[in-house]
């Protein structure tokens, strides 16, 4: 169950206090994209998830977009916000979170993972010891393998809380 245990928590990318990320050592960050920084199968980004991204860049964070979503979405949204990506990720496996690593030339100690599940993103990066940040959905539109994994989530996060592990 610790496996699927954030580290922190936000209801929006916005919310993140970057402070504590510093206080925690995190020089990069690992980004999901579809549903943490753009709606599931939407071309458009919200303009202030693109300045907190670019406010991130500025604070000199490491970012890289970690999707299982085809090469040719993922390498648009990258080019646009001109960070690296690593597509076809088989999240929550650990070859994808590995070449996220590679790809930011920082320890896992130094990195945090930010994303809109569970199942796929804070169990992927809690795989690797990372710094695992959970978000709520920008959208309630999902594939439809996310929306039976959604399902389970939603138990999961009873039993969590149930535990105490989780607020």
């Amino acid at each position: 169950m610790n496996l699927l245990r954030p580290d922190y928590i936000a209801q929006s990318l916005q919310e993140i206090n970057l402070n504590i990320l510093r206080q925690n050592g995190i020089q990069g960050i690992i980004l999901d994209l579809d549903n943490t920084i753009i709606a599931w199968d939407s071309p458009r980004m919200q303009p202030e998830i693109v300045d907190w991204i670019k406010e991130l860049l500025q604070q000199r964070y490491r970012i890289c977009l970690l999707s299982n979503n085809m090469t040719q979405r993922v390498k648009h949204i990258a080019d646009m916000l001109g960070v690296p990506y690593v597509p076809r990720a088989c999240k929550p496996s650990k070859a994808g979170f590995r070449q996220a690593i590679a790809v930011l030339q920082l320890k896992p100690s130094e990195i945090a993972v930010v994303g809109d599940q569970l199942f796929t993103d804070v169990l992927g990066g809690n795989r690797l010891d990372l710094f695992t940040v959970w978000v709520a959905p920008l959208s309630a539109n999902e594939f439809i393998g996310t929306k039976i994994t959604r399902k389970i989530e939603k138990l999961t996060i009873r039993l969590l809380k149930a535990r105490g592990l989780l607020k």
